[in-house]
């Protein structure tokens, strides 16, 4: 089938890539920020917040409200930067591992989400070698920064030995835990600092 100039431009300008990692890593709360940094949603919700609270988009189950975990894959679209952005949220608890390994037979990527306090987990190096068996390429994305964890060195270490994969650390972290005040950006050679006390985890870039 030959497609038209229309179509063929936009199959060229969608980008649809999966969120995966070991449960409670934070894979919708992450989701939850590109839709909001995306322009899509106006204020985050909470995976699992207080009555009243606004819930997160992507958990949309009465159940997943409840518990605080994502039972089933959620697709949100949006524009970015002259793309069309497909975003997957997947479940992380293996009892739902097999909505998640459906979600990998259909994505150009996987964010593999990493906590830095707990590193590389049982359901991420499970979920990596089913990307690696289907030729997905990753990105690694280390989460919860804020928090006291590992240092960025080790963390490099283990998901190397532990994966058997290279790492090239496109952002660095700059302090952890409580010292914490943004990355540098290695590829713009840019300085983004985060104030959280602000609405909207406002940045500055230097």
């Amino acid at each position: 089938m030959l497609l038209t100039g229309s179509y063929a431009q936009e199959i060229n300008r969608r980008r649809t890539f999966a969120i995966i990692s070991h449960p409670d890593a934070g894979k919708t709360t992450l989701t939850e920020k590109l839709l909001y940094h995306g322009g899509v949603i106006h204020e985050t919700g909470e995976v699992k917040g207080k009555s009243g609270t606004k819930a997160v988009t992507s958990d949309w189950m009465e159940l997943e409200r409840q518990k605080g975990i994502s039972i089933t894959s959620s697709v949100m679209t949006f524009d970015y930067s002259k793309l069309r952005v497909n975003l997957l949220d997947t479940p992380g608890h293996k009892d739902f591992s097999e909505d998640t390994y459906r979600v990998l037979m259909a994505v150009d990527s996987a964010c593999m989400l990493i906590d830095v306090a707990k590193g590389v987990e049982e359901r991420t190096k499970r979920l990596y070698e089913v990307c690696r068996y289907r030729n997905v390429p990753i990105f690694t994305f280390i989460n919860k920064l804020d928090r006291e964890g590992k240092a960025p060195l080790d963390l490099i270490d283990e998901v190397e030995s532990t994966l058997n994969m290279s790492c090239y650390p496109v952002t660095w972290p700059i302090g952890i835990g409580q010292r914490f005040r943004g990355i540098y950006n290695r590829l713009k050679k840019e300085i983004i600092l985060y104030d959280q006390r602000r609405e909207g985890d406002e940045v500055t870039v230097i």
